[in-house]
C-alpha cells in the first residue's frame, strides 16, 4: 500500500510540472474552431462519448475524424478491446475510406481485456512515430480510472502524439482528459440528384480543462477536404451560377 501511495504521488507531481505545449489542430468548422479557442491540443487526451448505445459507431467515427486531424501524417494506432469486436463488430476499410481516412494508415490492435488495451495504448503513446493513438474499451471499462487516464496524458505529453478514447457512457467517472465529448448521429442533407449527404453528427462539449464553456452543435464531415463544415442547413445559399454543376 506504501509503495502505491508514493507511486501516486510521484504521479501528481509530474503531472503539476510545467509542460511544453504541444499545439492546436484546426477542426475546419470556423464557429467550432473559434469557439474552442483555436482548435484542439495535441499530447493530450480527449474522450469521445456516445449519447445511448446506438451511437457508438458515431462516437467512434468521430473519433477517427478528429484521429485523422490530429495524427501529422504519421500513422494512427486504433486499440479496441476484443468484446468492442465481438459486439460491434470489426473496422471495415470501405467505411473507413468512405470517410477519406486512407485504411493504410491504420494499424489495429485487438486486446484480450480493458487493462490490456490500455497498457498497448500507453506504451504505443510514448513512440513518437504515431501522430494518433484511438482506444476502444468496451461497456463501463472500469479499469479506465483517473489514474489510469493520467498516465495516458504523460504518454501522450511526452511524445505529442493525441489519445481518443471512445466511451459508452458520458458519466459516472473520473478522468485526466483535456475534453469531454457526446456524440450522436444525425440525418444529413441529400446532395444534388438525392445523393447521400455528407457524414452529420450532433456534438456536445461536455468538458474543457481549458475552460471552454459547453455547448452542443451540429456538424458535418467533408470527406474531400477532410475537415468538419457547417451543415448544409446553416451554409447560405450558393447562386445557380456557383453550383458545383452535376457530373454527367
Amino acid at each position: 500500500m506504501t509503495d502505491s501511495m508514493t507511486a501516486l504521488k510521484r504521479l501528481k507531481r509530474s503531472l503539476e510540472k510545467p509542460r511544453p505545449h504541444a499545439g492546436l489542430f484546426a477542426l475546419g468548422q470556423e464557429s467550432l474552431d473559434e469557439r474552442l479557442g483555436g482548435g484542439l491540443a495535441r499530447g493530450a487526451l480527449h474522450e469521445i462519448c456516445a449519447d445511448n448505445g446506438k451511437d457508438h459507431a458515431a462516437a467512434s467515427g468521430f473519433a477517427l475524424m478528429l484521429a485523422q486531424l490530429a495524427r501529422m501524417g504519421k500513422p494512427i494506432l486504433w486499440v479496441r478491446e476484443d468484446k468492442v469486436e465481438r459486439h460491434y463488430g470489426r473496422l471495415y476499410a470501405p467505411g473507413l475510406a468512405a470517410l477519406g481516412v486512407d485504411p493504410d494508415v491504420i494499424v489495429q490492435v485487438v486486446a484480450p481485456d480493458t487493462l490490456a488495451a490500455l497498457r498497448a495504448a500507453a506504451d504505443a503513446l510514448l513512440v513518437q512515430s504515431l501522430g494518433a493513438v484511438v482506444i476502444e474499451p468496451f461497456g463501463a471499462a472500469k479499469a479506465l480510472d483517473l489514474t489510469a487516464s493520467r498516465r495516458l496524458v504523460l504518454a501522450a505529453e511526452k511524445s505529442g502524439a493525441t489519445a481518443f478514447i471512445v466511451r459508452d457512457s458520458t458519466s459516472g467517472f473520473a478522468s485526466a482528459a483535456a475534453t469531454r465529448w457526446q456524440v450522436a448521429a444525425t440525418s444529413s442533407v441529400a446532395l444534388p440528384g438525392n445523393a447521400p449527404g455528407m457524414t452529420s453528427l450532433s456534438v456536445a462539449l461536455i468538458r474543457h480543462r481549458g475552460g471552454v464553456i459547453p455547448f452542443d452543435m451540429r456538424m458535418e464531415w467533408n470527406r474531400d477536404q477532410l475537415s468538419f463544415a457547417e451543415p448544409a442547413l446553416l451554409r447560405p445559399i450558393l447562386a445557380p451560377a456557383q453550383r458545383r454543376p452535376l457530373a454527367a
